[in-house]
């Protein structure tokens, strides 16, 4: 994964900020139990001594050095014993004194086994979505999407738009809850507010606090955004375009929202294909809300797109009545 320098240095920093507070707290509790129990203390001092004395003799050698060490062993063990029980004995438990850390695989530095650990990568990808996802802006999540809002009687073609809405906010759930272990990208489909964009956001939230990156743009302006890399005259307007682009390619989840309501060009089918096709093939999930039935997508789009909407995307029916006005009566 190629990783933009600004935003590492933002998780780097963050990383820093972590550690800063983890220690801070642990030399709190140090102040807090020597003070309340000095005799721990001077079995801290006495251990540091028993280290210095073990690398002493370790150096020195001679015929008595594994006796000395032996005797510096059982000290140690001894000193361990008792500092435990006093820890004990105060209400605190055995590992209270025992240095911080957030992360016990890289010890909050970052790095394990010569890569970025999980948990920079972690704080990377909050940055990398902070950055690219207008989305993320209320308090979106499953347990708000208000089925009573779709109706539980019949429509006109015999569907129950209630019970349709339940299997679709299931579908997100479940996706959600299994990413990024899932097998397809989703296409939601229906009409004007009925509520593609919440449960898209309702995913992206779920995935973005399990630590990946998401990345959210209607298609109007993710598309210009392609266009303005190719061919924008200002450097730096081509480069921010550049740096954009090459983020939604390659986060983790992208949301693309309102797809067919962008002005329709050689350029923009073009970008479109380019967005599609490289996550496709990186194996990077995509979700796009539509007001276009599957006909209506076959008419604006070419065949080479359309291909890969049905077939590497499970397609979700919004239905019911515009929730927006359901709310404004």
């Amino acid at each position: 994964m190629a990783y933009d320098g600004k935003l590492l240095a933002r998780a780097r920093s963050a990383l820093e900020a972590r550690r800063a507070d983890n220690q801070a707290e642990h030399e709190s509790r140090v102040r807090t139990v020597y003070a309340r129990v000095p005799e721990i203390r001077q079995l801290d001092q006495q251990m540091r001594r028993q280290m210095t004395e073990l690398v002493r003799v370790t150096i020195a050698g001679g015929a008595d050095m594994p006796e000395k060490l032996e005797r510096l062993r059982r000290a140690n063990l001894d000193a361990q014993a008792r500092r435990a029980e006093l820890l004990v004995e105060h209400g605190w438990p055995i590992d209270y004194l025992d240095e911080i850390v957030s992360c016990p695989r890289c010890r909050d530095t970052g790095v394990y086994e010569g890569q970025p650990c999980e948990c920079l990568v972690r704080l990377y990808n909050r940055e990398l979505t902070r950055e690219l996802s207008t989305l993320l802006r209320g308090d979106e999540s499953f347990a708000r999407f208000d089925l009573a809002l779709y109706s539980d009687a019949p429509n006109e073609s015999g569907t129950v738009p209630r019970e349709v809405m339940r299997r679709v906010k299931a579908a997100c759930e479940k996706y959600a809850e299994n990413f990024p272990n899932v097998s397809s990208n989703l296409l939601f489909q229906g009409g004007t507010g009925l509520g593609k964009t919440y449960l898209s956001a309702c995913i992206a939230r779920v995935v973005a606090n399990k630590g990946y990156s998401v990345c959210y743009d209607s298609a109007a302006a993710a598309l210009e955004t392609f266009e303005r890399q190719r061919f924008s005259r200002d450097a730096d307007t081509a480069e921010a375009a550049a740096a954009r682009a090459e983020r939604m390619l390659s986060c983790d989840l992208m949301l693309l929202d309102d797809l067919g309501t962008e002005m329709v060009t050689s350029l923009s089918t073009s970008a479109l294909y380019t967005l599609l096709n490289t996550r496709l093939v990186n194996g990077r999930r995509t979700v796009i809300s539509t007001n276009l039935t599957d006909e209506e997508l076959r008419r604006r789009y070419p065949q080479q797109i359309c291909s890969r909407l049905e077939g590497e995307f499970l397609h979700l029916p919004f239905v019911g009545k515009d929730i927006r006005l359901l709310k404004a009566q």
